[in-house]
């Protein structure tokens, strides 16, 4: 299938064994929201899928290519980006230089750095400001710019709301949903339950390692997934708990 599929992946750090025999698949343009407690390795998976973490099993599939042995690098050029959990914007560097950085992929699209300042405009009189001294909802806005300007078809949100305040959610949300309508895939971890399930038209939850129910948003309840994501019960045939 086009788009984004994961085979019984695993990845460990030493002897610890944080993400167990991950399967699942993200269509062109779905939107799917990665739940679970911290530590339940949803930051490992996505950066398994990057190319930032190697994989000691399985394969990652991208339109059909086994992509697994490829550099994370190579990754981006071929269509895969990541918005890491804490941004990590270089602080010396303007909002303009930050945003230069994901065209060094040289992937044909939309996605310019005046199409990134349309759709986050705070960032606009902020242009030439460092990036270090941003406010927290402006250094995510001009995260997900850096790797929108790279034109991928899968995106990689890790942790877009943590440690913002509501108004800045409300904001980074706001704006990002043009391009959850745009066609992109993206797989998006949300700790916000009620934020992850309003966007997303798919929802996997992370337990130890693996993943534990698997659902259309729209035929799951917040307290299916809760009971996931905290391990009350057993998931149901088909990966929805029961």
């Amino acid at each position: 299938m086009s788009g984004l599929v994961v085979e019984a992946l695993e990845a460990r750090y030493g002897l610890l064994t944080a993400v167990r025999g991950v399967s699942f698949a993200a269509g062109t343009g779905d939107v799917v929201a990665l739940v679970g407690a911290n530590g339940a390795g949803k930051t490992t998976l996505l950066r398994t899928i990057a190319g930032a973490h190697p994989a000691s099993a399985g394969r990652v599939k991208l339109d059909g290519r086994d992509i697994t042995p490829v550099p994370v690098h190579r990754r981006v050029g071929m269509g895969i980006a990541m918005v890491p959990e804490g941004r990590r914007l270089f602080a010396e560097m303007t909002v303009e230089e930050n945003l230069m950085l994901g065209r060094r992929a040289r992937r044909d699209g939309d996605w310019t750095i005046e199409r990134v300042l349309e759709l986050f405009p705070n960032l606009q009189p902020r242009r030439k400001a460092l990036a270090g001294t941003l406010s927290g909802g402006e250094q995510q806005a001009c995260a997900i710019g850096r790797a929108l300007v790279a034109n991928p078809d899968v995106l990689l949100l890790d942790e877009v709301s943590l440690g913002l305040s509501p108004l800045a959610v409300d904001r980074v949300y706001a704006s990002l949903e043009a391009l959850l309508r745009s066609g992109t895939t993206v797989v998006l971890v949300e700790q916000d339950l009620d934020r992850a399930l309003g966007v997303a038209n798919r929802v996997l939850c992370m337990l130890e390692g693996r993943i534990v129910l698997d659902a259309p948003a729209g035929e799951v309840t917040r307290a299916q997934v809760t009971e996931a994501y905290f391990g009350l019960k057993a998931p149901a045939a088909g990966g929805v708990a029961a």
